[in-house]
């Protein structure tokens, strides 16, 4: 976001941000364009992330501290862990995450050793796939709503991410992602779906027209 900023000189966000150890596409919103955010927020996104099954850590990623480590699951106990997490799941917000416990950011509090209940959070897992299994590591393919922890997954599996790349978000693929290209307005809106084109504000429509 920095070094768009500097690059253009205007005003700059983003549609939602990575953890710090991951890795993928981050959608950022340059100038006017700012006020399509909500558009952009809740869009399903698809990660790959390896978990190690090992061990859980603090923060559900390689950068907490490691709990002792236990056996992993055969690949049929790990099939029936992954069965319990498709569809609508409720799972504990990661206490190394942004949102709020009383007026103060969660990951804050676990800096200074202060533990607090993590509120659940629901969403939806549409898909969550093997890609590979092997010396306790499961690599996985997942999609997910907008909001949902991989973190969280990956404790509810007993195990913690060692890497995690988002994919897509929405209709947009990595693959397509290009610093140096910054894509018309119009062209990234009619991409989206009807209901996040809902979320459009009425400015934000007037300038789309006038594009």
């Amino acid at each position: 976001m920095a070094e768009l900023r500097r690059r253009t000189g205007a005003r700059t966000g983003h549609a939602g941000t990575l953890d710090p150890f991951a890795t993928g596409l981050l959608l950022l919103l340059s100038g006017w364009t700012t006020i399509l955010q909500p558009c952009f927020l809740r869009l399903d996104k698809r990660y790959v992330t390896d978990v190690d099954l090992t061990r859980t850590t603090s923060t559900g990623d390689v950068e907490g501290e490691p709990a002792e480590a236990h056996t992993p699951p055969e690949p049929a106990e790990l099939d029936r862990r992954l069965g319990g997490l498709r569809g609508h799941v409720e799972l504990p917000i990661p206490a190394a995450s942004a949102v709020k416990i009383g007026g103060e950011r969660a990951y804050r509090l676990a800096r200074r050793g202060v533990e607090v209940a993590m509120p659940l959070r629901r969403s939806h897992v549409a898909s969550l796939d093997v890609i590979a299994y092997t010396d306790g590591i499961v690599t996985l393919d997942l999609r997910v709503s907008s909001g949902t922890y991989v973190r969280a997954i990956a404790t509810a599996l007993d195990g913690h991410c060692r890497t995690l790349r988002r994919l897509e978000i929405g209709p947009f693929d990595v693959a397509e992602a290009d610093f140096g290209v910054i894509v018309p307005p119009h062209a990234a809106f009619a991409r989206l779906p009807a209901e996040a084109q809902a979320r459009a504000p009425e400015r934000a429509l007037q300038r789309l027209g006038a594009a």
